[in-house]
């Protein structure tokens, strides 16, 4: 089954920005999008990582629930 087509519409500016990120001429804006949806969950998903890094110290060096002199740290 073929994907089905929609028609978006775009601020020229979005459109704009779109063209200055293509790694090559051609590529589509669907192409484009796709990738950038695809950095996006990347990096949520680091972000993800970093954050129960940072939790797991911080419980390691605080105790459970005893956040005192976070806001010097």
């Amino acid at each position: 089954m073929k994907d089905e087509i929609t028609t978006i519409q775009l601020r020229k500016s979005v459109v704009k920005a779109l063209k200055e990120i293509k790694k090559y001429p051609r590529e589509t804006y669907n192409e484009t999008i796709l990738e950038l949806i695809k950095d996006s969950r990347e990096t949520r998903e680091f972000d993800t990582f970093v954050q129960k890094a940072q939790e797991s110290k911080m419980k390691e060096l605080w105790g459970e629930g005893d956040y005192r002199g976070w806001e010097s740290a």
